[in-house]
C-alpha cells in the first residue's frame, strides 16, 4: 500500500450494513475512515469502536445527505480530525417504500432524489475539490454504490428507487471522463440481493427468500462481499480502472 493510499475516506450511510463493511474493510487495510450517518448513532459508534479496537482510525460523523450544509460539515470534520481526504465512498441511500409507480408519493420521490442522487452528487463535489490535482490535490478515488436494480428495473416494488441509481451510474461515467487526467478514479459497484436490513425496513422481512430462486448462485450476497469489490476500487490495485460499473449480484 502506498503512502497515497493510507489517506481518509468517507464512507456514507456507514452505521449498517454494506457501508458498515465497508468502513471495516477499509480500515483493516490501513485508510483512516469518517464513519457517516444519519440515524444510526449507537450503530455508528460500535462500527467506529470496533475500527479501533483492531488498531485503526475512525470517526462518526452525523449528517442527513439530503441537506447540503450536513454534506459540507462532513467533509470539513472528517478531514479536520483524520487528515486530507484519499477516497469516497457514496453509500447512503434511502429506497422511498415498496410502491407501485401510481402509488408512489412526491415526497417520497423527493427525499429518494435528495439523499441519492442529488446527495451523492455533492459529495463528490466536496471531494474533486479536495482530491483533484487541478485544485492542487494529489488524486483519490470515488466509489459509488449503484444496484443491479438499474438492469432489472425493480417492477411493483421500488422502480423509483431503481430510476435514482441509474442516474447514479449515468454520473459515474461522466464524471469518471471529466476528472480523468485529474488523479481522480470514479467508480459504482452495483449490489445485487444481499442480506442486509433493508428488507425488513422495507416491510417484508422474507423479500430474500422470495426472490433467491433468481440468483443464478442460489444466495444472497454478504455485506462483506461488497465491500471487498469496493475496497478494491478504492485501492492502487484498481489503478488503471475508472469509469465502471461493477456488478457483484451472484450472476443476477
Amino acid at each position: 500500500m502506498s503512502a497515497n493510499e493510507s489517506g481518509l475516506v468517507i464512507v456514507t450511510g456507514a452505521s449498517r450494513g454494506i457501508g458498515a463493511a465497508t468502513a471495516r474493510l477499509a480500515a483493516e487495510r490501513g485508510f483512516p475512515v469518517a464513519v457517516n450517518y444519519a440515524t444510526g448513532e449507537a450503530e455508528a459508534a460500535d462500527v467506529v469502536r470496533a475500527i479501533c479496537q483492531q488498531g485503526g482510525k475512525a470517526i462518526a460523523i452525523r449528517g442527513d445527505l439530503g441537506r447540503e450544509s450536513d454534506i459540507v460539515h462532513l467533509f470539513k470534520e472528517a478531514e479536520r480530525e483524520l487528515g486530507p481526504l484519499r477516497g469516497l465512498v457514496n453509500n447512503a441511500a434511502v429506497t422511498g417504500g415498496f410502491a407501485r409507480v401510481e402509488a408512489v408519493t412526491a415526497a417520497a420521490l423527493e427525499r429518494t432524489f435528495a439523499v441519492n442522487v442529488t446527495g451523492a452528487i455533492l459529495c463528490a463535489r466536496e471531494a474533486v475539490k479536495r482530491m483533484s490535482t487541478r485544485h492542487g490535490g494529489t488524486g483519490g478515488s470515488i466509489v459509488n454504490i449503484s444496484s443491479i436494480a438499474v438492469r432489472t428495473g425493480s417492477a411493483g416494488e421500488w422502480v423509483h428507487y431503481a430510476a435514482s441509481k441509474a442516474a447514479i451510474d449515468t454520473f459515474t461515467i461522466g464524471l469518471a471522463r471529466e476528472v480523468a487526467t485529474e488523479g481522480i478514479r470514479v467508480n459504482a459497484v452495483a449490489p445485487g440481493l444481499v442480506e442486509t436490513g433493508i428488507h425488513a425496513a422495507n416491510g417484508e422481512p422474507g423479500r430474500l427468500d422470495r426472490l433467491k430462486p433468481t440468483i443464478p448462485m442460489g444466495r444472497p450476497g454478504r455485506p462483506e462481499e461488497i465491500a471487498e469489490a469496493v475496497v478494491w476500487l478504492l485501492s492502487s490495485a484498481a489503478s488503471y480502472v475508472t469509469g465502471a460499473v461493477l456488478e457483484v449480484g451472484g450472476g443476477r
